[in-house]
């Protein structure tokens, strides 16, 4: 046994797992007494594309960081699980994932927006703004939350990697017909994907999910950097939306207001300066903000009254 499994069983601490599932990875954090005793990231967490894939996800990166932490793997019957999930603010996939019969002691689930927010201000109220994957943004602000834009890949999302990925190929297919002028974007994009005309880059997309599109996002921003104005004309649109949205938020009057995600330090130059001058450093990553949740639900529980049978 070693000495890391008996100081947990002679701890009246709980042992935790934050999980943050997102649409193209998932981490995971076990975290014990301030300290984190191990980390790991598995593929992408969100039911509304594939719930058999988001648990998998799940499963896959606690038990990495169970083994990165020296833990056997029944200890997982000993976490108690804050879990944050893309996809799950829809009411019907919250449910799906809440009666998923997992190992874990204990579970807490909430969107991946929420533990963004309470992450970047260290479990107190603010807001915060995604641009990974997709875009969102949320506000706990006054005892109220408010979510905008959370709409999903390819309806909305608008100003993230997904929309700049799908945008960019818009851009190419409309000089591979001759109606724009090829760019430093076009060419770079048709090396990306390695299609050489219309029909083959047009089967190459065909039905690809959000992650596919996003990988192409920094090809847009590198072109942009080397004054390709197409590019630069998609960054400009994008921007628009994402300071458009942080203004929304910061009607709800947060204390703070973060921008996290991928492609955060790329797009922040763009935003409007007076969102630029709102921003605050995120505090924690999400995966932080899945234990302060886990934590704040299992205080609460604990503060509840024991009731009789009768008074049940």
């Amino acid at each position: 046994m070693s000495a890391m499994v008996t100081e947990l069983e002679n701890s009246r601490a709980p042992l935790f797992v934050g999980i943050d599932g997102g649409g193209t990875k998932t981490k995971a954090i076990i975290y014990h007494n301030d300290v984190i005793l191990g980390s790991a990231i598995a593929g992408p967490a969100n039911p509304y594309h594939d719930f058999e894939r988001a648990i998998h996800s799940v499963m896959t990166a606690t038990t990495k960081a169970l083994v990165d932490a020296q833990l056997p793997p029944q200890t997982i019957h000993s976490l108690i699980a804050g879990v944050g999930l893309a996809g799950v603010n829809i009411p019907e996939l919250f449910e799906q994932v809440l009666s998923w019969g997992h190992p874990f002691k204990q579970m807490f689930l909430t969107t991946d927006l929420h533990i963004a927010c309470i992450g970047a201000h260290q479990g107190k109220e603010g807001a915060v703004i995604i641009t990974g994957t997709g875009s969102c943004g949320y506000s706990s602000a006054q005892g109220q939350s408010l979510v905008v834009g959370a709409h999903g890949f390819p309806h909305g999302d608008k100003g993230s990697g997904a929309w700049f990925g799908f945008s960019a190929v818009e851009q190419v297919l409309l000089a591979m017909d001759g109606l724009a002028q090829p760019t430093v974007l076009v060419q770079s994009v048709k090396s990306h994907l390695d299609c050489k005309d219309d029909l083959a880059l047009v089967q190459r997309v065909n039905g690809q999910k959000s992650q596919f599109f996003a990988t192409m996002a920094p090809l847009v921003f590198e072109a942009a950097r080397q004054g390709d104005d197409v590019a630069l004309s998609i960054v400009k649109e994008g921007a628009e939306y994402i300071s458009g949205l942080a203004d929304k938020l910061l009607q709800t009057k947060p204390d703070r207001l973060s921008i996290i995600g991928g492609l955060a330090p790329l797009l922040s130059p763009f935003l409007s300066p007076n969102i630029q001058d709102a921003l605050a450093a995120p505090l924690a990553p999400p995966e932080f903000g899945a234990i302060y949740f886990a934590k704040q639900q299992l205080a609460q529980l604990q503060q509840q009254p024991i009731l009789t049978e009768q008074e049940a």
